[in-house]
C-alpha cells in the first residue's frame, strides 16, 4: 500500500512522525489506506482529498463509497423475516390487536430499554391501541422481568407481554408466567445461552442459532425491525382498512431508535449507521416532545449529532434508571405534549445531577481502592475489579467506564447489598467479549445471575464469592486482554496543518460520521506546532493554543487531563515543540465560526 499523506522525514515503516510512546505512552501510527482508492473517493464524492483519505482508510471501496457517506436504511434495512420467531411474534401481535387483548411491555430502565418502550408504545398509539407498561426499579426488582411484576400484569388483564432489551436469560420469571397463562415475546439483543426461555417467540439475533449477520443490533434496532415485521403483517390482513386507520409512517420513530442505538455503544456500522444517519435528520426537525424538551434542558442548539446522544441526552434519560425513577425515560420519549415532556425532562435533569454527585464519591472511593492497590503509577495486568458496601447501584457502570479509561483495561464495579448480594457493572475493552466471560462464570455457578453482551455486562454474585469471581474472570480473559494491551498504538487517520482546517472540511469530515464504536471519529495530527499557552478550565479540563510556523493556530481542549499524564505535558510545556492528535469540530459560538481541536495525545517533537 502507498500513502500520499503529508511526509514527514521522522515517518517510518511502522510509526507516524517518529513517536514511539507519547505522552500516553501510545506509539503513533497511520491508518492505511490506498493512494489511488482515496483520491477516486474524493472526486467520486466532491469531498477534499482528506475526507477521500479517511474514508478509504476505513476500508469502504470505490463501489460502497457514495452509500457509506449518505447511508439509506432503504439499501441497509434487513428483512425482518431473516430474524428467527419473528414470524411467531408478529402472529401472536397480529391476534391480540385482532382480539382486542390486552398487551404490555416490560422494559429495561436504560437507554436503550426505555426508547424500545418508548417504541412500542408510540406504535399503539398510532393504530389506536393503548400499551400497558412497567419497568422495573433497578434497587428493589433488579435486571429484567420477575414474576412479582408479571403477576401483577397478568391481574391487569394483560394477555401478552413483549419483554424488550431483556428476557432471553429469565428462564424462571418467563416459566412463572407462561404457567399463568401469559404469552411472552421476547425482544432482546443480549448473548444467549443453549436453552432459550418459555416464550412464543425469542426475538433476538445473538441467539446461538442465528445467523449472527445482525448481531451488532441494539434493542432498539431489534424492536424497530419488530414494527417493520408486525406493519407488514397488519397490512397484509387488510387491519388498517378494516379499523380505517392510516397505516403508521415508522420513519418518523428513526430519532427514537437512534437515541437507543447510540446510547447503547453498540457499532456504528451497516444498518446502525444508517438508523442514525436517518435518525438524526428526523430529531432535527423536532418532532418527538421528549426529545425537544430533553434538547432544551441539556441546551443542545445546533443540529444534534451522535454525541449529543450520548453525552447530554443520554445519560439524562439513563438518570430516571439509576437514581430516580424508573420509567421516566420511556414515559417522557413517549410524550406527545411539550409541557407535561418538559416536566419531566427536568426532573431528569435533577435527577442526572444527583447521579453525578453519587457518581464522584463512588470513583474518588474507587480510585483510592485501586492506588492502595497497585501504587499511584500502577496498575492491573488483567482487570481492574473492585467492590464496596454503601455504593448506589446506579452509577457502578459509569464507573466501570471511567475505570476503563484510566487503566485501559476491562473493569468491574460491584456494589454490596445488605443481603449479601453484589450487584456488578463490567465494562471491556475493544478485543475483550465482556458477555462471553459472565456466561462462562454462570455456567461455572459462581454467579447469582449474569449476561451482557461484547463492550458491556451486567452481574450479581454473592458477597462470599467475589474472590473466585475475580480470580475466574482474571484467568478467563488473561490471553485476549494480553492481546489487546501488547502495542498500545493510536491509529491517525492523516496529518494536516490548523490552515487546511477549514470550516468547509470539517462539514465534509462530519459526513463521515455517525462516529462511534465501529466508525471512531477521525483523528488528525499536527506537526511541530509550538504550545503558546494553557489554563485550567472547570476542576479537571484544561485549555491550550497551539501555533504552527506559518502563523495560524487552534484551540485545543483536554478533557479530565489535569494531574494525568497529557495535562501534566501540557503544563510544563509553554514554547515547547509537539507532535498533536486530536478530533477538529466547528465552533459557532457568538455568531462566528471556529475550528477547535479535543485534543487526544500529544508528543515532544
Amino acid at each position: 500500500m502507498t500513502h500520499d499523506t503529508i511526509k514527514n522525514s521522522d515517518d517510518t515503516a511502522d510509526t507516524l512522525l517518529g513517536v514511539r510512546r507519547s505522552s500516553l505512552g501510545q506509539r503513533w501510527s497511520l491508518k492505511p489506506f490506498i493512494s489511488r482508492h482515496a483520491e477516486a473517493i474524493a472526486d467520486l464524492l466532491g469531498v477534499s482529498p482528506i475526507v477521500g483519505q479517511i474514508i478509504a482508510a476505513r476500508n469502504i471501496d470505490i463501489e460502497h463509497a457514495a452509500e457509506f457517506y449518505e447511508p439509506s436504511l432503504r439499501n441497509s434495512l434487513p428483512d425482518p423475516n431473516e430474524f428467527l420467531d419473528m414470524d411467531k411474534a408478529v402472529d401472536r401481535l397480529c391476534q391480540a390487536l385482532e382480539r382486542e387483548e390486552k398487551v404490555a411491555v416490560f422494559g429495561d430502565y436504560d437507554v436503550d430499554g426505555a426508547t424500545s418502550s418508548a417504541l412500542l408504545i408510540r406504535y399503539f398509539r398510532m393504530i389506536n391501541r393503548q400499551m400497558m407498561v412497567h419497568i422495573p426499579d433497578r434497587n428493589l426488582e433488579g435486571y429484567g422481568p420477575n414474576t412479582a411484576a408479571l403477576t401483577r400484569l397478568h391481574s391487569k388483564g394483560a394477555k401478552v407481554v413483549i419483554t424488550v432489551d431483556c428476557g432471553t436469560l429469565s428462564f424462571q420469571p418467563l416459566e412463572d408466567a407462561f404457567n399463568l397463562g401469559l404469552d411472552i415475546v421476547v425482544v432482546d439483543h443480549h448473548k444467549a445461552e443453549t436453552t432459550l426461555p418459555k416464550a412464543v417467540a425469542v426475538v433476538n439475533p445473538n441467539r446461538l442459532d442465528e445467523s449472527g449477520h445482525y448481531g451488532q443490533l441494539a434493542a432498539a434496532g431489534v424492536t424497530f425491525m419488530l414494527l417493520v415485521a408486525l406493519n407488514k403483517g397488519l397490512r397484509e390482513r387488510g387491519w388498517f382498512s378494516s379499523q380505517q386507520i392510516k397505516e403508521p409512517n415508522l420513519l418518523s420513530l428513526l430519532d427514537i431508535v437512534a437515541l437507543g442505538t447510540v446510547c447503547d455503544v453498540v457499532p456504528l456500522t451497516g444498518v446502525n449507521r444508517a438508523f442514525v444517519k436517518q435518525g438524526l435528520k428526523i430529531m432535527a426537525q423536532r418532532q418527538n416532545a421528549g426529545i425537544v424538551a430533553l434538547s432544551d434542558v441539556g441546551r443542545v442548539d445546533e443540529a444534534p449529532n451522535a454525541y449529543h446522544l450520548g453525552f447530554v441526552l443520554g445519560p439524562r434519560v439513563n438518570a430516571g434508571g439509576r437514581v430516580g425513577e424508573a420509567g421516566l425515560g420511556a414515559r417522557l420519549l413517549a410524550l406527545d405534549d411539550y409541557q407535561a415532556a418538559r416536566q419531566i425532562a427536568d426532573k431528569l435533569d435533577g435527577y442526572n445531577q444527583d447521579r453525578k454527585v453519587i457518581e464522584a464519591h463512588v470513583l474518588d472511593e474507587a480510585f483510592s481502592m485501586m492506588t492502595k492497590k497497585y501504587g499511584p503509577d500502577g496498575g492491573p495486568e488483567t482487570l481492574v475489579f473492585v467492590a464496596a458496601k454503601g455504593w448506589h447501584a446506579g452509577v457502578i457502570g459509569i464507573v466501570a467506564s471511567r475505570l476503563k479509561e484510566k487503566y485501559n483495561k476491562p473493569a468491574f464495579v460491584l456494589a454490596i447489598e445488605e443481603n449479601g448480594e453484589a450487584k456488578g457493572s463490567g465494562r471491556s475493552i475493544t478485543g475483550v467479549d465482556l458477555g462471553a466471560a459472565v456466561l462462562e462464570a454462570q455456567a461455572k455457578e459462581i454467579l447469582v445471575k449474569g449476561g451482557g453482551h461484547a463492550m458491556a455486562a451486567g452481574l450479581t454474585v454473592m458477597e462470599d464469592r467475589l474472590d473466585d469471581l475475580e480470580h475466574f474472570l482474571g484467568a478467563h480473559m488473561a490471553e485476549a486482554v494480553s492481546k489487546a494491551s501488547e502495542t498500545r498504538t493510536l491509529e491517525i487517520d492523516t496529518v494536516t496543518t490548523f490552515m487546511a482546517c477549514q470550516p468547509q472540511m470539517i462539514e465534509d469530515i462530519e459526513k463521515v460520521g455517525p462516529f462511534g464504536v465501529g466508525n471512531p471519529g477521525p483523528k488528525l495530527a499536527f506537526s511541530h506546532v509550538t504550545l503558546t499557552k494553557v489554563d485550567v478550565v472547570g476542576q479537571n479540563h484544561m485549555r491550550a493554543i497551539f501555533t504552527s510556523k506559518d502563523g495560524s493556530s487552534m484551540k485545543a481542549m483536554a478533557f479530565r487531563s489535569l494531574g494525568e499524564p497529557l495535562g501534566n505535558s501540557l503544563e510544563g510545556g509553554i514554547g515547547k515543540k509537539f507532535h498533536i492528535v486530536g478530533k477538529v469540530k466547528v465552533n459557532t459560538w457568538g455568531g462566528r465560526e471556529s475550528v477547535e481541536m479535543t485534543l487526544e495525545d500529544l508528543a515532544s517533537c
